[in-house]
């Protein structure tokens, strides 16, 4: 049976993670957004376990993983995803992060682009600034938790209609939300706050597909765009969808991503 293991990353840190589906299959790395953890990603868990192996794993400070103390970065976040390859012995993977997953994922496309041999960026972005606006997230999330920002961040998430509709699901978010560790929230908010890859997407070489929510006010389809035209050769899909576009439209991002996946694509 599959299981959460760990990996620890070198500054001692444990990393959360585990596989699903047949060992043969393609693997597919999927990158948790801020505030989540891996089980954000069981939609496209159950829609693709026949095709793919994935690999999920809880960003360092949300999940089953450690939380150290301070802020981090785009590059120790990129690290830890390297660093877990390593350790679990893997050259090279297919990618696909959603917001703070997929800034990850554009620091692979350029950093590291030898690990990938396709990259997927949903409801992402290379800056979000300004940085004064996440101090005060981090500001208000010490002072009084992360209650105080939940029912503000599930609105982001998630549109009206389907937060009327989907309570349960709503419920599930919201509590996994508010059990994030306060300093592994805040630590991922410096790492936002702190980063700037607007510049480096150019030199990203890797096929990439970049899906957009048509109704995000997290990410717009503005920082969409800006991705697509960035980077050479992307590829754009775009859903009826705010921040959390594969929990909203799950059957429709599962079906982008196997498409794309399983697309003949000549290497750069």
């Amino acid at each position: 049976m599959n299981e959460v293991k760990f990996a620890v990353m070198g500054d001692g840190c444990r990393i959360a993670y585990r596989f699903d589906g047949p060992d043969e299959a393609p693997l597919v790395l999927l990158s948790n957004s801020l505030g989540t953890d891996m089980d954000m990603w069981k939609p496209q868990v159950e829609a693709l376990r026949s095709s793919f192996r994935m690999l999920r794993y809880d960003c360092r400070g949300h999940g089953a993983s450690d939380v150290p103390e301070g802020a981090y970065s785009i590059d120790r976040l990129g690290r830890d995803v390297i660093e877990l390859l390593d350790a679990l012995e893997i050259a090279r993977i297919d990618f696909c992060g959603l917001s703070l997953g997929g800034m990850i994922g554009q620091w692979l496309g350029w950093r590291e682009p030898h690990r990938l041999s396709r990259l997927i960026i949903a409801n992402s972005s290379p800056y979000m600034g300004p940085p004064e606006a996440w101090d005060q997230r981090i500001a208000t999330i010490q002072q009084s938790g992360m209650d105080a920002i939940a029912d503000a961040i599930l609105e982001r998430w998630f549109t009206e209609k389907f937060r009327r509709s989907d309570r349960d699901i709503i419920f599930r978010f919201r509590e996994t939300l508010s059990n994030t560790p306060v300093n592994g929230y805040a630590g991922c908010c410096a790492a936002i706050r702190d980063m700037d890859q607007r510049r480096a997407l150019a030199l990203i070489n890797v096929p990439t597909l970049v899906i957009g929510g048509l109704l995000d006010p997290a990410t717009p389809m503005e920082h969409t765009n800006t991705l697509c035209a960035s980077i050479p050769n992307a590829r754009i899909a775009k859903l009826e969808a705010a921040h959390l576009s594969s929990v909203e439209c799950p059957s429709e991002f599962s079906d982008a991503l196997k498409e794309f996946l399983s697309s003949d694509i000549e290497e750069p």
